[in-house]
């Protein structure tokens, strides 16, 4: 017996790179897939070969999984990894694959549907004795019987897709008033991304963690756990901070819950990984069955670092026929570890997913950093917004967040905004130091995380910004103190820089005395003793304080993007033409980035109030609501539902009410 020879990945982005880097490091040649969006992405670059499959959206390449198959059969993969998300859990797939004499890295196709299911799931753990969170998950699902389960169960309630998954087709509703609008968004989004829009209704707990326990089984009748991970930091239902071990539970939790999960592993004879998912009352550490995994997970990572285990490399054994690795006396704990997800997000604008071109992409050398992204690579509407994914292992919980801040400082990424800072934010929160941490931790927190100032350059910035403009000559630095323009010919040399931060136009002069600059402007005043400036670093003295930023300047978009203590700042040269249509757009909803309208909640001629739906447009697999900016009467609306729009586009036109 011996592990595969050829294998095909078929996902994209870093879990298709991360699978690949294992499994060519043990001799086993990868097959890549693609899409028209991906064709010169980096999972396509690591390649032993690389097929083209269809066109940039999941639905025309990723989800095509017979012609993803025909590629495994033409080229002769024994095996396909399906990696998270797409076919990962997809029954029919595994059947087919089966029957075409390929092996499925991952559980039996019984297993999957199994799981699938969120109330067949429960089922089946309540009869194997693992505890489940109380709700309803019968067939009836008429609106009116559906509000009176829920009334029944208690509010707050979790509206749920039984055959959801990744934080899609989940509401929380804390009154009955909300049920029925609720109900209907979690069922239309739950019927787009799954195809079904069957749902449960479980009781929600109050200060819940989100606790997974990794786990593994193998065709020879083992079965073993991994420790835990807390994954209780989400926004959207999405997770956001992982690490393991979950910190402050008593040792007896964590031995029932690793029991408990083992017993969820031998009920369903389950092969290959998996992660059985709990939900924790913070203060009791009761814990209730939510759902199984039938896959590796995003945040895998933080439990290779403190066991140090491969996890896609036990994938492989498994699902070659070994027996898993080690026996569950073997695996032991080491220090602690953390992971966090690097998106391509805005959080000043409550987490609004970025599209462009990285430019600039470094991490620090403390740090493991996972991803699909180099400089230069796109991060496209079609697919999530994941960067990366940074993880950080220490000696205990302390250490591993120290290491965490560290490299959030150090991290360089400059192209589009993203979620560096509020991660940062998070990590030198003393709440989150202190450990108390549930899952509406970022929602009671968010001011602190993304504060007023969240985004927006200070005083030492805006001087590191005038020094770069003052001296930088497209990619070249030369003293602009010795060109004769905006110079005055007597007295000391200065110059008036003028740029636009976070929409605001900026104007400082900028004056050379001897060695020193004075910026002042803006309510800003500075001294800088200038010690390097080169093309993608400043060091300088500022008010006595050296600082450090890396610089990268865009351009052909006339953009510079100043990188320091883990904030990415963009300045722009002034449009003056822009500013000034901008000032009159009072009333004019535009959409934030291209997506498609799923529904429209209003028509011409309607008073709508402030902050009233009026339209649900989907973007990068995010559904978001468009609201009413101020009371008034809509008098255009050019959109319906299914159009397509791109980003700026006119979605809706308010006019005052008289």
């Amino acid at each position: 017996m011996s592990m595969f020879d050829k294998i095909l990945i078929a996902n994209r982005g870093e879990i298709a790179c991360r699978i690949m880097q294992t499994a060519q490091q043990n001799g086993v040649i990868c097959v890549a897939v693609y899409s028209d969006a991906d064709q010169n992405a980096l999972h396509v670059r690591m390649a032993d070969e690389a097929h083209h499959i269809g066109g940039a959206a999941a639905a025309d390449s990723y989800l095509k999984a017979d012609v993803i198959l025909e590629v495994a059969k033409r080229t002769g993969a024994q095996a396909i990894h399906p990696g998270y998300g797409f076919l990962s859990e997809n029954a029919a797939f595994s059947r087919a694959c089966e029957a075409a004499g390929i092996k499925f890295i991952g559980p039996s196709a019984d297993a999957i549907d199994a799981m699938g299911l969120k109330d067949k799931a429960k089922d089946i753990m309540h009869k194997a004795g693992v505890p489940v969170v109380p709700g309803y998950q019968g067939a009836g699902q008429e609106p009116k019987m559906l509000s009176s389960e829920a009334e029944k169960i208690g509010f707050p309630v979790l509206i749920k897709a039984v055959a959801g998954g990744g934080g899609k087709g989940m509401r929380l509703v804390e009154k009955a008033a909300d049920f029925a609008e609720m109900l209907r968004s979690c069922q239309r989004e739950a019927k787009a991304s799954f195809g079904n829009d069957h749902v449960l209704i479980e009781k929600y707990i109050q200060k819940p963690r989100h606790i997974e326990v990794q786990v593994f089984g193998d065709m020879h009748g083992n079965a073993v756990h991994l420790f835990e991970r807390d994954c209780s930091l989400q926004r959207r239902h999405q997770k956001v901070v992982e690490e393991a071990p979950a910190p402050s539970l008593p040792p007896k939790v964590q031995q029932a819950l690793g029991d408990a999960a083992v017993k969820a592993v031998k009920a369903l004879g389950y092969e290959n990984a998996g992660t059985i998912e709990f939900i924790m009352d913070s203060k009791t550490y009761e814990f209730f069955f939510m759902e199984m995994n039938t896959r590796l997970q995003v945040e895998h990572p933080v439990t290779e670092m403190i066991t140090g285990q491969n996890l896609v490399r036990w994938q492989l054994e498994i699902a070659a026929g070994y027996p898993i690795p080690l026996s569950q006396d073997e695996i032991k704990i080491n220090g602690h570890a953390f992971e966090v997800r690097l998106y391509a997000e805005d959080p000043a604008t409550m987490f609004l997913p970025q599209t462009g071109i990285v430019h600039l992409f470094e991490g620090t050398s403390q740090m493991r950093l996972d991803t699909g992204i180099e400089a230069g690579d796109a991060i496209s509407i079609h697919y999530d917004p994941m960067v990366a994914k940074i993880i950080t292992h220490g000696k205990d919980r302390a250490d591993a967040a120290r290491l965490m801040q560290n490299a959030l400082a150090q991290t360089k990424l400059a192209g589009l905004k993203t979620n560096q800072e509020f991660l940062r934010n998070i990590f030198d929160h003393k709440s989150f130091l202190d450990e108390d941490i549930d899952t509406g931790f970022i929602e009671r927190h968010f001011k602190d995380l993304v504060p007023e100032t969240y985004g927006i350059a200070d005083k030492k910035a805006h001087s590191l910004m005038c020094l770069y403009k003052a001296c930088a000559v497209q990619n070249e630095m030369k003293s602009v103190w010795n060109q004769n323009d905006n110079w005055r010919g007597v007295g000391a040399f200065s110059r008036s820089i003028e740029y636009v931060h976070n929409a605001q136009n900026y104007v400082f002069d900028v004056c050379k005395q001897g060695d020193d600059y004075v910026i002042e402007g803006e309510n800003v005043k500075a001294n800088v003793q200038h010690s390097s400036l080169s093309v993608n670093e400043i060091k300088a003295v500022i008010d006595g304080d050296c600082v450090t930023a890396s610089v990268f300047n865009d351009a052909q978009k006339n953009v510079v993007w100043l990188l320091i203590d883990g904030q990415s700042l963009v300045f722009e040269t002034p449009d003056y033409d822009a500013l000034a249509t901008s000032a009159s757009g009072y009333g004019l909803i535009i959409a934030p980035m291209p997506g498609k309208i799923i529904d429209v909640l209003t028509k011409a001629g309607d008073s709508v109030k402030k902050d009233q739906p009026l339209i649900v447009m989907e973007a990068m697999k995010m559904e978001m609501t468009i609201r009413a900016d101020h009371d008034g009467v809509v008098e255009q609306l050019p959109v319906a539902v299914n159009d397509q729009v791109q980003d700026g586009a006119l979605l809706v036109a308010i006019t005052k009410s008289e």
